[in-house]
């Protein structure tokens, strides 16, 4: 046992520093794992792993925690406006891409239909872990950026369903298919948002012994609706993204703790995810499946991802950059291959070759599409000049008080900069009362002048709170001449 442990510390540091050299080349750090995977798997170093059913079981919990993650870190105030985008993304989009990816795979090499669809929908969802990993490091449009996040939270539940049936012994008919599919997808967010009102109810009145506890609680209650949802055979990619979009924007003690936490246990499902799936894979059965691979993924990348953002996007305010990109931006990665577990799992025929088939297309693309969005960015003028946010606010419960103790960073982009702690001009039961600069901490007077990169302590009387958050939030984008006025971009 000991050995195994010291075996797993290795390859989870090897992971981790991995991960810098991921980042250097432009390429998901997901490739890295799959590799740590095959490397460990009995055509080299000899670890068999055959199980396909515990595979599918670990995959679609890990992909619920990175769906979680995605959640909590994407501001409903980005989300708002693209919303409808995405959900028709998630949707349409997702039906056009599996139809168009069929023909492809029927025409080009012969499968039958339903074979072929089964194809097409496992291939059908982009990753969030690709999607977030990568978008993330390019300084792109927000808009685009969080339409591209919230459709790679929203498209995993229509496509688990589609290939699930499409797996399924006892084929439904087109209508009996259709109302499961929407009775999965409405109990999906009737749980989901059932679970966001009473997560956040409690999580605001509790009032837990050590700050610790507050983002196990809140992961906790975003994964239980996945697993409330999921007992009741209705979508639990749903429920959990839509319970943690309403954690992450909700005003909950210690954000930033819980925020760092959900990164850290994303990270660890990324790892374990990737490295079990690698596993699976036998490398001797892959060369057979490299020229069905390109053919798939060329039709998935030129014709039908292309296409389903045409469609959805139609009549919407997106330039014609706006659609290449996110044409070029739909990353397949660890969701996928995952998928292509259930038809494994259920039996059907051929699908350990659907399996190599999806591993090698996922790895072979990756290695293509991800380095080169950086570069499509720069030529299409879509690098914006800072999209770094210019305010964080984490917040600490004073109970005893009645009272919030708010942790403010000022960004590179902050108009705080410059602005001297009276003319913050707050409400009288509030106060600043620290600042740490440069690793140094001093108690501030009227006259001291905030700065870049400074992290300033202000305590609010809890009923003020909002108040206090939407007055620095104005000045940091408006200067220290904005006034008490209603600012849009302020509010919740």
């Amino acid at each position: 046992m000991d050995v195994q442990l010291l075996a797993g510390a290795a390859v989870l540091l090897v992971a981790v520093a991995g991960v810098r050299v991921s980042t250097r080349l432009g390429v998901p750090s997901l490739l890295l794992y799959i590799g740590i995977g095959v490397v460990l798997g009995e055509d080299v170093i000899g670890l068999s792993f055959r199980n396909a059913r515990t595979a599918r079981d670990l995959g679609l919990i890990a992909l619920a925690v990175i769906v979680a993650e995605g959640g909590l870190t994407t501001p409903w105030s980005e989300v708002r406006p693209v919303l409808p985008a995405a959900v028709i993304l998630s949707t349409v989009g997702v039906a056009v891409s599996i139809s168009v990816t069929a023909v492809v795979a029927h025409l080009a090499l012969g499968m039958g239909w339903r074979y072929s669809a089964l194809t097409g929908a496992v291939l059908g969802s982009t990753d969030a872990a690709a999607v977030f990993s990568t978008l993330r490091h390019l300084s792109l449009p927000r808009r685009l950026v969080t339409m591209l996040e919230a459709e790679s939270g929203l498209n995993d539940a229509p496509v688990v369903i589609a290939v699930t049936l499409l797996s399924a012994h006892d084929v439904h008919g087109v209508g009996d298919a259709v109302a499961l599919l929407g009775y999965e997808l409405a109990v999906g967010a009737a749980i989901g948002a059932a679970f966001s009102v009473l997560a956040v109810a409690g999580l605001r009145r509790a009032a837990l012994p050590a700050a610790g506890l507050y983002p196990i609680a809140t992961v906790t209650l975003a994964l239980a609706s996945y697993a409330a949802a999921a007992s009741l055979h209705a979508s639990g990619f749903l429920a959990v993204y839509i319970t943690a979009l309403a954690l992450g924007n909700a005003r909950l003690p210690h954000r930033r703790a819980t925020l760092g936490f959900a990164d850290g246990l994303a990270w660890l499902a990324q790892i374990g995810l990737f490295v079990m799936l690698g596993l699976l894979a036998v490398p001797s059965r892959l060369l057979s499946a490299v020229l069905p691979a390109l053919a798939i993924g060329a039709g998935l990348v030129l014709v039908a991802r292309p296409l389903s953002v045409v469609v959805s996007t139609a009549g919407r305010s997106f330039s014609w950059r706006d659609r290449v990109f996110a044409s070029a931006a739909g990353l397949r990665g660890a969701v996928p291959i995952v998928l292509a577990t259930i038809p494994m799992t259920a039996g059907v025929h051929g699908a350990t070759r659907l399996f190599d088939v999806v591993f090698v297309l996922v790895a072979v693309f990756t290695i293509v599409q991800a380095p080169a969005l950086a570069p499509l960015a720069r030529a299409l003028h879509l690098v914006a000049a800072d999209t770094e946010r210019d305010l964080d606010v984490e917040a600490a419960p004073l109970d005893r008080l009645d009272a919030d103790l708010l942790t403010v960073h000022i960004g590179p982009a902050s108009r705080l900069h410059g602005v001297e702690v009276w003319e913050l001009r707050l409400p009288e039961t509030a106060s600043v009362a620290f600042v740490v600069r440069a690793d140094r901490g001093f108690v501030p007077d009227r006259r001291t002048v905030l700065r870049h990169g400074d992290d300033v302590l202000v305590i609010t009387g809890r009923p003020q709170r909002r108040e206090v958050e939407r007055r620095l939030l104005v000045i940091g984008r408006r200067g220290r001449l904005a006034g008490f006025v209603d600012d849009p971009d302020a509010r919740d």
